[in-house]
């Protein structure tokens, strides 16, 4: 039995958001802490819709490390599956406040550690989807497991998910992000990309359909490419391409988080096996909830799961 609605491997880590709005980090005065790490939202946000999601992540045996475990056990994350590592630190990333898309330096050390023994037989077996994202697969050991373990994944019937992304501060270079994107795709991942990350991957402005052609010639079905105030765009191969417009929110206080909250919208909705321009639909308002909310997304998001 598939008891385990979402799997999330990767990056659990500290964001300190600069509070000084629309400027960049060498003018931003001070900071506020908050949990992150793409993977950890999409665990805590979908765990506060009522799925069951496990996070398999690493941190340092360190003060910022038991901020982690706290937080994620006030949620009801499973977190047997997180790592303490007495010889690294748990990451950090300083991120600038903004209407677009943030400014950020990344501190990286304990996340990139995940070892295959933190995902077993047994957890695949009982995962509906495995996800991660393009800053877990950017760095070894974490790749090579991540990877690994995709494989198994998709040989044991879950479906895989993956949001992709891209920075190239995070990798020896392009071409490496290049092959481990193009083996991540094998699988048929659910793909979530913006026009942003497209943009830094492939070092040029590309049309959308050049984009969606890309991701289907490597055999992905499903690509969901968001576009900011502008909404989505989601191609599946061989059908029409499904447009909607973003909600307008009257201010927007925080981007960071918002792709996260987008894709967990669109996971929950998956798992709960709706059609597939609905689950874009929960998707937005998960997203709109988060740009009125500076760092985590408020706690009543599972007013939207009794909603479905």
């Amino acid at each position: 039995m598939r008891n385990i609605d979402i799997l999330c491997v990767g990056e659990v880590l500290i964001d300190f958001i600069g509070h000084q709005n629309n400027v960049l980090i060498n003018e931003t005065r001070d900071y506020h802490r908050y949990l992150g790490g793409s993977p950890a939202n999409v665990a805590m946000n979908c765990k506060r819709l009522g799925l069951n999601s496990t996070m398999v992540a690493t941190v340092g045996n360190d003060g910022f490390g038991e901020y982690v475990f706290k937080r994620l056990d006030e949620i009801g994350i499973d977190t047997k599956h997180i790592k303490k590592l007495d010889n690294k630190a748990t990451s950090v990333i300083f991120v600038s406040k903004s209407n677009g898309t943030p400014d950020f330096i990344p501190y990286r050390d304990a996340d990139c550690a995940i070892s295959e023994e933190q995902i077993t037989v047994e957890m695949l077996a009982a995962t509906k989807i495995y996800h991660t994202t393009c800053f877990a697969l950017s760095k070894k050991p974490a790749q090579t497991t991540i990877l690994n373990k995709a494989a198994e994944a998709f040989k044991s019937g879950c479906k895989l998910s993956i949001d992709l992304n891209y920075a190239k501060e995070l990798w020896s270079n392009r071409e490496e992000a290049l092959e481990v994107i193009k083996t991540y795709c094998k699988y048929n991942p659910l793909i979530k990309i913006s026009d942003d990350d497209m943009f830094r991957f492939f070092e040029k402005e590309l049309s959308h359909e050049e984009i969606f052609s890309f991701f289907h010639n490597l055999g992905v079905e499903t690509v969901c490419l968001t576009l900011g105030s502008k909404g989505v765009k989601l191609s599946q191969k061989g059908k029409e391409i499904i447009e909607l417009p973003a909600i307008k929110i009257e201010k927007v206080m925080d981007t960071t988080g918002a792709g996260d909250a987008f894709w967990s919208g669109f996971l929950f909705a998956y798992i709960k096996e709706k059609p597939i321009e609905e689950c874009l639909q929960v998707a937005l308002k998960l997203a709109a909830l988060k740009l009125q909310n500076v760092g985590r997304l408020p706690d009543n998001i599972n007013i939207l799961s009794k909603l479905l």
